[in-house]
């Protein structure tokens, strides 16, 4: 169980990694491309930051909650993600495989919060 913690922690640390890289990359200096880079390097910096301050929960209200936090970033980074994508076509090809790790991210916490909410312990 607290191996499965540590899986998604890790997970959505390596995905803020990435983002970060992406992010110092990308060369458009246009004001909305900016801005989109800043909103996506904050919600998919954030689904890691939340999942940490999930597992210090100090009860399981908690940790839904905070692990809810992380959903909603991790729907945030897609969006963002999905917004780059289609406005910005040079950035493409670099926004797949983020897209798709971010896909990813959503579908495992979607199902860690299910279980924990049907469970009696932290769902995983």
């Amino acid at each position: 169980m607290a191996e499965t913690r540590r899986d998604i922690q890790k997970r959505a640390f390596l995905f803020a990694c990435t983002i970060v890289r992406f992010c110092d990359v990308v060369s458009d200096t246009r004001s909305s491309t900016r801005h989109l880079v800043q909103q996506l390097l904050n919600a998919g910096t954030s689904i890691g930051a939340n999942l940490e301050e999930a597992a210090a929960g100090q009860s399981k209200p908690d940790f839904i909650a905070k692990t809810f936090v992380s959903l909603k970033e991790a729907r945030e980074a897609r969006y963002w993600l999905r917004l780059i994508a289609a406005c910005r076509g040079p950035l493409c090809d670099s926004v797949a495989p983020l897209l798709a790790e971010c896909e990813r991210l959503v579908a495992i916490l979607t199902v860690i919060l299910r279980t924990a909410r049907a469970s009696g312990g932290h769902g995983e």
